[in-house]
C-alpha cells in the first residue's frame, strides 16, 4: 500500500510542479533515474502507470487549458445545431472540427446529391417529356463542368452561413482533431479543452468490402470530386445512397449498372413502392443485377475495372462505386480514456436521451447508427440542448414516425410503418390498407408515362393512420405535411374530411377508398 501511495505522489508531483504536463514516457524516464536504488518500487510504478493509463498525463500546457459549458466533437449538422441551440441559452460552447464545417450532408452528401438530382430531373424533362410538350432542341448538350462549378459555389455559400450563426450564438470554432484525455477533457493541437458536457457528433464514413482489389473502387464521397463524368459505372449496394447515385448518373448519360446482394434494393421500404421503383428502372434502361456478391476487383491494362462475383459472373466498367453501408467515425477519439463504450455494431452506445455510459458525455447522429439522417441529428442535438440548458429535464428525441425521402427516379417518400411492420405491431386483423396506382398528369401527356403508387395503412377501430408511402412525381415535396398529420394522430376519417387539391398527385391520399 505504501508503494502504491509513493508512486501516486511521484506522478502527481511531476504533474503539478511545473507548467508543463509530462508525457507517460517522460514520467517513466524520470522514475527510472531518481529511484534506481529502489528498483522494485520503480518497476511497480511503471507497471501501475501502464495498467491505469492515467488519462491526464499527456503533452500539453496546463495554463492554456480552455473551459466550456459544452463542446461538440464534430462540425457536421448535428454538432453545429447542438452548439447553436445551447449558445442561444447563454452557454459557453465550441465546435471542434478538423476538416470542413457542414459534415457529410453539406460537403459530400445530401446537398450536392440533391443538386445533382435536380440536374438529372432537368435532363429527363428535356429528353423524355419536353418533346411532347412542344419543346424541341436539335443540339442538346450537357456541360458537367458548369453543374459542378455551380454546385460547389452553392456549397461554399452554405458553409459560409455558419459564420453568422456562430457569431450570433457565441459559438467558438476550434480547428483540429479532438482526442479524449479523460471524461471531461479533450486535447486538440496540443491544447487541453475541458467541458462539463461533451457531445460526440463525428458522423460516419463509407464502408469498403474486404475483398482483393477493393481499393480500386470509390465511394460516394469520391463521386462529388469527379471533374468529368465517366462513360460507365458499376454501383454496388442496395441502400438509398446506391439507388440515388444510380438514378442520377443514369439520367445524366452514364451507362449505369446497379448490383445488389438480395432480390431487390431498399428492402426495408414498403414492397409496394419498390415494385414501382423496379418497374421504372426497367422502363428507363437502368440495369439492376440481383443476388450479386462481390468477390474481387481488378484493374485492367486499359484502366477499366473488372468486378468478379461469387456466382462466377463478372462486369467491366470505368468506375466502381461501393455503397454498401457506413461505419462510425470513432477511430482516434481515444474513447477508452473517457470510458465511452460501443454497441455490438461498433457505433457509440446511447440511451433515449443521447447519454453514453459516461455522465456528461453524449453522442448523436450517424456515429450512433440511429436513423442516419441529417434532420434526425439536428433534432436530437437541439433537443439535448433544450434539456441541458433550457430546463426541459425530460426532453428527448422521438425516433418514431420520422419522414424520409429517397431521391430516386421517381422519388420515394415514406413516414410511419410499412405494411409488414404494421402487421407485426398490430396484427393483420387490426389494420386496413388503402392503395392507389395512377399515371402522374405530368407524364400522362407524353410517350414516357410514369406510374405513381400511394399507400395508406391504418390501425385499430378508429383507423389511426400509422403508415403513409408514395412513389411518383412530386412525392418528395408531399410527405412533410402528411408527417405532421400522422405525428398528431390523424385518422382515416380526418383524411377523408379534408378537401382535396385538384389536380395534384397528393389528393390521392385524401380520396382513397
Amino acid at each position: 500500500m505504501k508503494t502504491i501511495f509513493f508512486c501516486y505522489i511521484i506522478s502527481q508531483g511531476y504533474h503539478n510542479s511545473s507548467k508543463k504536463i509530462y508525457s507517460f514516457s517522460q514520467i517513466v524516464a524520470i522514475l527510472s533515474q531518481i529511484i534506481t536504488p529502489l528498483k522494485s518500487v520503480a518497476d511497480f510504478c511503471i507497471h501501475l502507470l501502464k495498467k491505469v493509463q492515467l488519462p491526464h498525463i499527456i503533452e500539453g500546457d496546463s495554463n492554456k487549458m480552455k473551459e466550456f459549458d459544452m463542446i461538440a466533437i464534430g462540425g457536421g449538422s448535428g454538432g453545429i445545431a447542438t452548439m447553436n441551440r445551447a449558445g442561444e441559452y447563454g452557454a459557453k460552447v465550441a465546435v471542434i472540427e478538423e476538416k470542413k464545417l457542414g459534415g457529410t450532408c453539406v460537403n459530400v452528401g445530401c446537398v450536392p446529391k440533391k443538386i445533382m438530382w435536380y440536374g438529372a430531373q432537368i435532363a429527363e424533362a428535356i429528353q423524355h417529356y419536353g418533346p411532347d410538350y412542344g419543346f424541341t432542341s436539335d443540339n442538346q448538350t450537357f456541360d458537367f463542368a458548369t453543374l459542378r462549378k455551380n454546385r460547389e459555389a452553392y456549397i461554399d455559400r452554405a458553409r459560409s452561413s455558419y459564420d453568422g450563426s456562430f457569431k450570433r450564438n457565441g459559438v467558438e470554432l476550434i480547428e483540429g482533431r479532438a482526442r479524449f484525455v479523460d471524461a471531461n477533457t479533450v486535447q486538440v493541437n496540443g491544447e487541453l479543452i475541458r467541458a462539463k458536457h461533451i457531445v460526440i457528433a463525428t458522423g460516419a464514413h463509407a464502408a469498403i468490402p474486404n475483398i482483393p482489389g477493393a481499393g480500386y473502387g470509390e465511394n460516394s464521397d469520391d463521386v462529388f470530386a469527379w471533374e468529368e463524368l465517366p462513360e460507365s459505372v458499376a454501383i454496388v449496394g442496395a441502400g438509398y445512397i446506391a439507388v440515388e447515385l444510380a438514378g442520377v448518373l443514369h439520367a445524366l448519360g452514364v451507362k449505369t449498372d446497379l448490383f445488389v446482394r438480395k432480390d431487390r434494393p431498399l428492402r426495408n421500404f414498403d414492397s409496394y413502392l419498390i415494385d414501382g421503383l423496379l418497374q421504372e428502372m426497367e422502363n428507363s434502361g437502368l440495369q439492376l443485377h440481383t443476388h450479386k456478391i462481390p468477390q474481387k476487383l481488378e484493374k485492367l491494362p486499359d484502366d477499366q475495372l473488372k468486378l468478379y462475383f461469387e456466382d462466377g459472373s463478372s462486369h467491366t466498367a470505368q468506375h466502381v462505386i461501393w455503397a454498401i453501408g457506413r461505419k462510425p467515425n470513432v477511430q482516434d477519439l481515444n474513447l477508452d480514456a473517457a470510458g465511452v463504450t460501443l454497441n455490438e455494431r461498433g457505433f457509440i452506445a446511447v440511451d433515449e436521451y443521447q447519454n453514453t455510459v459516461v455522465p456528461g458525455i453524449y453522442a448523436l447522429g450517424d456515429v450512433t447508427g440511429e436513423k442516419e439522417l441529417t434532420p434526425v441529428a439536428i433534432k436530437a442535438g437541439r433537443t439535448l440542448s433544450e434539456r441541458l440548458f433550457n430546463g426541459k429535464k425530460n426532453a428527448k428525441m422521438d425516433y418514431s414516425t420520422i419522414p424520409t425521402v429517397v431521391f430516386s427516379h421517381p422519388a420515394i417518400g415514406t413516414v410511419g410503418l410499412t405494411e409488414v411492420e404494421a402487421i407485426k405491431t398490430y396484427g393483420a386483423e387490426n389494420i386496413h390498407v388503402y392503395t392507389s396506382s395512377f399515371t402522374s398528369m405530368y407524364s400522362a401527356v407524353t410517350q414516357h408515362r410514369q406510374q405513381a403508387k400511394f399507400k395508406l395503412i391504418t390501425a385499430g377501430e378508429d383507423e389511426k393512420v400509422v403508415g403513409l408511402h408514395g412513389i411518383g412525381y412530386g412525392v418528395d415535396e408531399m410527405i412533410q405535411g402528411f408527417a405532421v398529420a400522422i405525428k398528431m394522430g390523424a385518422t382515416k376519417a380526418d383524411f377523408d374530411a379534408t378537401v382535396a387539391i385538384h389536380p395534384t398527385g397528393s389528393e390521392e391520399f385524401v380520396t382513397m377508398r
